[in-house]
């Protein structure tokens, strides 16, 4: 293969480690799998890639689920990824990884074939989190969203116009369904054991401006409450949801939005540290053994990694969104190749429009024990809030407001004291800042202290 410009250039930076690699195993097909492979073949490696994915699909845009395709704007099988070259690889679609032997160096795969490797990435991401109860979870009408699968089946569903549609969780997932519900003109309940949407990973007054905006574009949000039990008809057809609050609504669409679960379960056995949070790594996507030792050869990249941050040192960091699967994608393959000379320190950031209006975060809002709303005012509908944690900024949420977000990114960054002191010409006077619950005592809540 010849080693272009790119390539070279990193090769000269990094120096070349790579000498005996001949085969990467990549352990999952999705937007950090992808990105491996195509920064491996950028830095320059000429060897045998393998991409390993549980689903029969290419990778595809994931956030593009629960907008374009469930309106009906863009088909399930128009998500696909661009390439931006020809990697060369071998891809293994539809058979799942299911299990790691380290010293034999080989993946064992759920249709009892294997696969050795020199070099392994572990990007299997994460899966939707079930409805609890499996007999219920089986009910024709009970969708999770997840996969470009789950989206198209439910994306018909909304266009045959059901009755009224059940969102359960309202984090960013089901918000964002619910959006889509209302833009289609179906009416649409969302039940949320939090005061509020969006709490736990924002706070008091992004939960405040949430529950506003869904109100007033007519959703039913019914928030401190939870499903008890969703009921299915002779035919197995969903038809009603019993609540908390002693009500049982008439529906023929659950929508489950509770979360993901990282899928680790493949690595039982296999002597790497594993939690809830994923598969740990170091800063420079090692994977970390059960005794704290990086191991060279195995790496980890996208959802499914968790990692020790500088500027967050309350635990290991777990992010789900796309810009961090790509970024630390890149830093496995250099550190694949180059060994641990580039460390993965980006900020998180992530975006999502729900109900025409743009929400935008950088740092990590879910770790703060302080907010304060630092532009713009809630009641407008477009605003700043600043987190701090122990008296420093660790992350800021600008709604409708995009492009303020670089001026809080450098103050993260640069450890900036809490609340930030910024004079701005729509900011607050005085500014109030509010306690949260911190992340150790179960994540933030709209009490006040």
């Amino acid at each position: 293969m010849t080693t272009d410009v790119k390539s070279s250039g990193a090769q000269r930076l990094f120096g070349n480690r790579s000498a005996g690699t001949e085969h990467v195993v990549i352990a999952g097909a999705s937007l950090a799998g992808l990105h491996a492979a195509e920064a491996l073949r950028e830095y320059g490696f000429g060897g045998r890639i393998t991409l390993v994915g549980a689903e029969p699909h290419p990778p595809y845009d994931r956030p593009a689920l629960s907008k374009r395709v469930l309106t009906g704007r863009l088909s399930a099988d128009d998500t696909g990824l661009p390439r931006s070259r020809d990697l060369d690889a071998q891809w293994r679609l539809g058979v799942a990884a299911q299990g790691l032997d380290r010293q034999s160096r080989t993946v064992h795969l759920a249709d009892s074939s294997s696969i050795t490797y020199d070099k392994l990435l572990i990007a299997t991401g994460a899966r939707a989190r079930s409805w609890p109860d499996p007999a219920e979870a089986a009910l024709d009408g009970v969708f999770g969203i997840r996969t470009s699968d789950d989206a198209r089946a439910l994306a018909a569903r909304l266009a045959a116009r059901p009755r009224r549609v059940l969102v359960i969780g309202s984090g960013f997932i089901g918000s964002e369904t619910a959006s889509v519900c209302r833009e289609l003109g179906l009416e649409v309940t969302v039940v949320e054991r939090s005061p509020a949407p969006l709490t736990g990973a924002l706070g008091v007054p992004a939960g405040i401006a949430a529950a506003r905006l869904q109100r007033a574009h007519g959703v039913d949000l019914r928030t401190g409450t939870s499903v008890l039990a969703l009921e299915g008809d002779d035919a197995g057809r969903l038809c009603r949801a019993l609540l908390s609050d002693g009500t049982a609504l008439d529906v023929d669409i659950a929508v489950v939005a509770l979360g993901a679960i990282r899928n680790v379960e493949w690595l039982d056995g296999s002597g790497l540290a594993v939690s809830d949070l994923g598969a740990h790594c170091d800063s420079f996507c090692r994977a970390i053994d059960t005794n704290g030792v990086p191991d060279d050869d195995v790496l980890v990249a996208g959802d499914v990694a968790c990692w020790p941050h500088p500027l967050f040192d309350e635990g290991p960091l777990a992010v789900e969104h796309w810009d961090n699967a790509i970024r630390q994608a890149r830093i496995a393959a250099a550190t694949m190749l180059h060994g641990p000379v580039r460390a993965h320190t980006a900020l998180p950031t992530f975006w999502s429009n729900q109900f025409g209006v743009n929400i935008k975060v950088v740092g990590v809002p879910s770790r703060a024990d302080q907010v304060a709303v630092v532009q713009g005012s809630v009641e407008d509908g477009a605003f700043v809030a600043a987190y701090g944690r122990g008296g420093r900024v660790v992350g800021a949420l600008a709604v409708d407001t995009p492009r303020a977000l670089d001026a809080y990114a450098a103050m993260i960054a640069e450890r900036a004291s809490f609340p930030p002191v910024l004079n701005a010409a729509d900011g607050p006077d005085p500014v109030r800042v509010l306690q949260l619950r911190s992340a150790d005592e179960g994540g933030n809540s709209l009490a006040l202290h």
